[in-house]
């Protein structure tokens, strides 16, 4: 695969389409099983707030997923993104309620760097915080 974006036809702003994720109770346990951490900060309330949480909480690595999504989809091709850091600012907080917690992610090209590449930077939300900080990919497109 290659990217489907071209990289003449990006500016430094253009906006990639927004997504918004939903995070049940079901897939924490569904992602702790496909990533074999069974942390019961992530599955078990009363564990969560004994240690000082105020409820379950989604796995880190799975909302820097998440969020990642908006540039691979956007991309057209995984491969595209050739560095991708955040860091984790507030937890996303996952009550047991049937609705469980919504991520929303935006993002929008920073800069265009040289051999085709452009720096995305993302902005993920949950429940009105901001939930990554200093999320940025950089993307090699076509």
């Amino acid at each position: 695969m290659a990217a489907a974006v071209a990289y003449d036809e990006v500016e430094v702003g253009t906006e990639l389409p927004a997504q918004s994720f939903p995070v049940t109770r079901a897939t924490l346990v569904r992602y702790a099983g496909a990533s074999g951490d069974f942390n019961p900060i992530h599955w078990n309330e009363k564990f969560a707030r004994e240690v000082g949480l105020p409820d379950v909480i989604a796995h880190g690595m799975f909302t820097m997923a998440s969020a990642a999504r908006v540039v691979t989809d956007w991309a057209g091709d995984p491969a595209a993104v050739v560095e991708y850091g955040v860091r984790f600012t507030k937890p996303v907080v996952v009550p047991n309620d049937g609705t469980g917690a919504l991520i929303e992610v935006t993002a929008k090209v920073a800069a265009k760097l040289d051999d085709n590449r452009v720096r995305v930077d993302l902005t993920a939300m949950s429940a009105g915080q901001k939930v990554l900080g200093m999320a940025r990919a950089v993307v090699r497109l076509a």
